[in-house]
């Protein structure tokens, strides 16, 4: 069986190598001389291996050998180690086969695995890539839709009172209010599209105080009553804490999250439920958490469900208005404080989104 000269190291490729040519040169240097003992048929193997071995044939052999496993190594070193050693400095991958190639025996098992590890991690880096262009492409697509809704709005209504509906004072009025209304869903998008990239370049700079979260919860169900009250759902209040809860934190931006995610629990909330806002003391955190008796979130949407402009149900989501980026916005405020939010839901049962905060 051929040995299998690659296993090891380019030195013992070398070495076999060298092995082989000294030994076939051995034998070519001394072809007559066994040619001549042969055709005799007296001792054959004896006088042969008297020749093979002889102090003459044996000294051109070593230095045959010593010039050929120079030449090969050289070679090697150059064709082989030198490129490879090249591409691991290139990608600035550190491993013991870049430190095993400047001495004269590199770890070939070490660069098998090295390669299988690039492989892995190259193959990781394109899927990922794959998935922003994909992501990418997505999002400009729905910014383009989100944007495209009420501008085309806006340009019918303008094009209509151009057109002479700006005599008819009654469809006047009509008019400016809905554009009005397209101008508002705009400014809602830009404004949240510019505090999502401020966030996400880390440009946002947060106003950390004291503040009771109770107050500020009771201040939103104020507001947000009237809405709640046109499809008869009841906001409702923990009444464990009495007191206050003093936690530490953005203020207006804790109240921007809790204004949205009561307002899509009202939104996405069926008739005469409930929406209840719960607080549990734990250690140095407080955890709040906001649940309905809802439609529910399918598992299948929960991955994305924070993700920008994704809508679970989009022909809904866009009667309610809004900009599709108040999620987004959300888990990016949560994220900015450090803290996690979570969301736990079941279709036809209802919604829970919790997040946590340093209490003061």
């Amino acid at each position: 069986m051929t040995p299998n000269i690659f296993k090891s190291n380019p030195y013992s490729f070398s070495t076999i190598t060298s092995l082989y040519i000294s030994l076939a040169a051995l034998i070519f240097t001394n072809a007559e001389n066994i040619i001549q003992i042969q055709c005799l048929g007296v001792c054959f193997f004896e006088e042969m291996i008297l020749i093979l071995f002889s102090a003459k044939s044996l000294i051109v052999s070593f230095l045959l050998f010593i010039f050929s496993f120079i030449v090969i190594q050289i070679r090697v070193q150059k064709t082989f180690l030198n490129r490879i050693r090249q591409i691991y400095e290139d990608l600035n991958f550190k491993s013991d086969f870049l430190i095993s190639t400047s001495s004269i025996v590199p770890n070939m098992d070490g660069l098998i695995e090295d390669l299988s590890e690039l492989a892995k991690i190259k193959k990781t880096e394109i899927e990922s890539l794959k998935r922003e262009d994909e992501y990418r492409k997505e999002f400009i697509g729905n910014v383009a839709h989100e944007l495209k809704t009420p501008l085309f709005s806006i340009q019918g209504y303008i094009s209509n009172l151009i057109d002479g509906a700006a005599g008819d004072k009654e469809l006047l009025a009509k008019y400016l209010k809905r554009a009005d209304k397209s101008v508002e869903r705009l400014t809602y998008i830009i404004k949240d599209l510019d505090l999502i990239t401020q966030i996400e370049a880390s440009t946002l700079k947060l106003d950390i105080s004291s503040f009771n979260i109770i107050n500020l919860v009771n201040e939103i169900i104020e507001e947000l009553e009237i809405s709640a009250s046109k499809k008869k759902i009841k906001l409702l209040l923990d009444n464990q804490f009495k007191g206050e809860i003093i936690v530490s934190a953005d203020k207006n931006r804790i109240q921007q999250v809790l204004v949205n995610l009561i307002s899509n629990s009202i939104n996405y909330g069926k008739e005469k439920g409930t929406t209840e806002i719960i607080f549990q003391s734990k250690n140095d955190k407080c955890l709040i958490r906001i649940n309905d008796n809802g439609l529910g979130i399918s598992e299948e949407n929960m991955p994305r469900l924070f993700e920008r402009f994704y809508r679970v149900d989009v022909s809904r989501s866009r009667s309610h208005g809004g900009s599709g980026l108040g999620l987004a916005i959300v888990k990016h405020i949560i994220d900015a404080h450090g803290e996690s939010i979570n969301v736990v839901s079941t279709i036809g049962i209802g919604s829970e989104f919790s997040f946590t905060l340093k209490k003061s």
